[in-house]
Parts: structure tokens; sequence; C-alpha cells
């Protein structure tokens, strides 16, 4: 897949926390990310609903922001 660097605004936590894992780990998280603008473009909801949904889905599995944090540092070793 064909990829071009996009520019975008994080919270400072966030930027660290991508910052701070493997290239690896980067990769997984960028095509994820792209996946989901595309689903979000495609879509008729707004982003802001999407984004509540798949919070509430990832609490409901358990994740936490302990858990998260835990998951982005991971470097993949």
């Amino acid at each position: 897949m064909t990829t071009v660097p996009l520019v975008i605004k994080v919270d400072p936590q966030a930027a660290r926390a991508f910052n701070a894992v493997s290239p690896d780990v980067r990769r997984k998280l960028e095509a994820l990310l792209s996946l989901r603008l595309m689903e979000a473009t495609r879509t008729p909801e707004s982003l802001t609903t999407m984004m509540r949904e798949i919070s509430r889905a990832a609490q409901a599995r358990g994740l936490t922001q302990e858990i998260l944090n835990d998951i982005l540092a991971d470097d993949g070793t």
C-alpha cells in the first residue's frame, strides 16, 4: 500500500505515546488510523458519534486508560 505523510494535531500525551513505540507498532497504528479515517468519511454518522461508539465498545471490553498506555508503550518485544 502506498502511503503519504499527513500532519494531524493530537494531545501531547498521544504524541509521546506514538513516538515512544517501535517502528513496527507505529506502522500498525498508522494503518489503523488510515482505516478509521476512511471509514469516518464514508459513513453518514458524525466522527464524534463514531468515536464515542468505539470508546464505549473498548471500555465494555475492559480497556482502561492504563491498559491503553501499556499497549502503546509496548515495543513489540
